[in-house]
């Protein structure tokens, strides 16, 4: 058996194991779902009274009672007027009981004096369990069935492992990522805020987050520039005419903010930039000769996302795509979409992600554009994974109902994956906005529509960054690259004249002339992640030098302070990390 079927097994079992202590300290509780997921499993309850963390350390004792009993995990199959006797006190249950398909079975496990309805899998006993290999983390609240409408249940969440050693492992990993928490950097690091007073979901970015944006933004530009895209910037808003021609008010409605009355029309806040550079495309008649268009803006949007399901800058409502068309003919389609896998593997590199896999999403069965399309263009998002050498993997029927794509995942620095990059066919808008060219025979034809984002958004963009560099960004990225700190005040002059210095040559840098001592300066650049900190007395007043500090800790005295500019020059241009 492969590891991870025996870990899902374990976690599973370990759930009932959960429910069964529960239902222990709780008879009259009602039991809803309980399955394993990635790294652990949770349960979902509806409680006579709100859990607490210290009610955690008793379910724990509880479990590891009934674990070291050795209670075998038994499986039956039972008709549906005996699950609903033996559920009749239960109310999830007999929901899930009675949604159950008529051609399926109805099966149950049993240890002890618990049973579950469930599919299972699960390990054999109790006693495979390892009482040591688990720890409940935390609570929190879910809505039955993931619906706003129905009970708010209690979700307990935990981990299980084959080993204490694993456990400890992973406990340490999750400890990892609690420091690089991108909300509680934001926080430390006074790079932006969330204010649910002023409208929850939405980004106030702060001086020094704002300096990292447009450090990001000004790459992103000046790439796109040198990479043959030419930019535009559309409104925010749009009739409803827009939307109910791109299918939104059909498909998407749901994620849309409500519509604002004006001029006796439903106007709506953009939930994607699309549309809009179709109407800019659509605004004169093209021949085949100007094509291809690649056309990039840092458009933001919103979207109405549930209040459950917001997460820092991960999952906001308005957020800023690094979004652009590609717009061209047939026979240009290859080649453009290797140059734009290409591109995109510069990007990710150049924020230093080493670690990417594609996924190629096919045709799903209900979809637009002919067989020929689909299959053409596929083929072309194929060939171009396999010329840039890419591992991959197929995701058939996983495209979008209006042409398939290419997602591009990145491994940060513990390991885990995140969705940045799609390239993105449309069979759909083209048809359904009537786009098209002269071609070389005179007739009108339709040109290929490629949807393409790099960094997916800036606000999660930046939260993936923040994370993987633990918010110690490199010099090309750094708020504040380096801060000048005069050992004492007479030399706070020399302070400021090297700040001049290197501010004209268009680095961020700051001289702290405050009245801490000079080791509480260094201290608080270094709590702030500061890449370098430029000491400065009289001996580097003298010789025109610097001693520099790097935020490890590591130390350079006598650098002439032209060779440092340079250096940092060299950095910013290379972007070293």
């Amino acid at each position: 058996m492969a590891n991870n079927e025996l870990l899902e097994k374990i976690r599973h079992s370990v759930s009932h194991v959960m429910a069964e202590a529960v239902l222990q300290m709780f008879p009259s509780a009602q039991i809803a779902i309980g399955p394993s997921i990635d790294n652990g499993f949770y349960y979902d309850f509806d409680l006579p009274r709100p859990l607490k963390q210290e009610d955690l350390e008793e379910i724990t004792e509880r479990m590891r009672d009934i674990m070291r009993e050795g209670k075998p995990f038994e499986r039956a199959v039972v008709s549906r007027s005996e699950a609903e006797k033996l559920f009749r006190d239960q109310t999830y249950k007999l929901e899930l009981i009675r949604a159950i398909p008529e051609d399926e079975d109805v099966s149950i496990y049993t240890q002890g004096a618990f049973t579950d309805l469930c599919r299972g899998p699960h390990v054999e006993s109790t006693k495979q369990l390892n009482a040591q290999a688990f720890k409940l983390l935390s609570i929190a609240g879910a809505y039955w069935r993931g619906k706003e409408t129905n009970p708010m249940l209690t979700r307990i969440y935990g981990t299980a492992w084959e080993s204490p050693k694993e456990l400890r492992l992973y406990l340490k990993h999750l400890e990892d990522i609690e420091k690089r928490d991108h909300r509680k950097l934001g926080r430390e690091l006074d790079l932006f805020s969330l204010h649910e007073e002023a409208g929850p979901g939405l980004v106030y970015w702060h001086p020094k987050g704002m300096r990292v944006r447009l450090a990001i933004e000004d790459f992103w530009r000046d790439a796109h520039y040198r990479n043959g895209y030419d930019m535009v910037a559309s409104p925010h808003v749009g009739k409803a005419w827009l939307w109910d021609t791109s299918g939104h008010l059909d498909f998407y409605k749901e994620g849309m903010y409500p519509p604002m009355v004006m001029d006796k029309a439903d106007y709506y806040v953009k939930p994607m930039n699309c549309p809009f550079h179709i109407m800019i495309y659509n605004n004169t008649k093209h021949s085949y000769r100007e094509l291809p268009y690649r056309w990039a803006e840092l458009g933001t949007v919103y979207r109405y996302e549930k209040a459950g399901v917001l997460h820092g800058l991960l999952r906001v409502r308005g957020f800023t795509q690094d979004d652009a068309h590609i717009i061209c003919t047939p026979e240009q389609m290859e080649d453009e979409i290797l140059e734009v896998l290409r591109f995109s593997l510069y990007m990710l590199r150049s924020f230093g992600f080493e670690e990417i896999k594609a996924y190629l999403s096919t045709r799903p069965e209900e979809s637009v554009g002919t067989e020929e399309k689909w299959t053409s263009a596929a083929e072309s998002l194929r060939r171009a994974i396999e010329r840039e050498g890419l591992s991959y993997e197929v995701d058939e029927g996983g495209g979008a109902f209006y042409g398939p794509k290419i997602d591009l995942k990145i491994k940060d620095a513990l390991g885990r994956e995140w969705q940045l990059t799609t390239i993105q066919f449309d069979f759909n808008l083209p048809e359904r906005f009537n786009m098209v060219f002269v071609d070389k025979d005179g007739k009108e034809k339709q040109p290929y529509m490629v949807h393409r984002a790099l960094l997916g958004s800036l606000e999660r963009f930046f939260g993936v960054l923040l994370e993987h560099y633990a918010g110690a960004f490199p010099p090309w990225l750094a708020p504040e690259q380096a801060r000048i700190i005069p050992v004492a005040a007479p030399f706070e002059s020399y302070a400021r004249d090297v700040a001049d210095v290197l501010t004209a040559r268009g680095f961020r840098v700051k001289a702290d002339l405050g009245d801490d001592r000079m080791n509480a300066k260094i201290r608080n650049a270094q709590q702030e992640k500061i890449p370098y900190m430029l000491i400065v007395g009289e001996r580097e007043e003298a010789d025109r030098t610097v001693a520099v500090r790097m935020r490890s800790g590591t130390q350079e005295n006598g650098i002439a302070l032209e060779a440092f500019a340079q250096m940092l020059a060299e950095q910013v241009e290379q972007k070293t990390r």
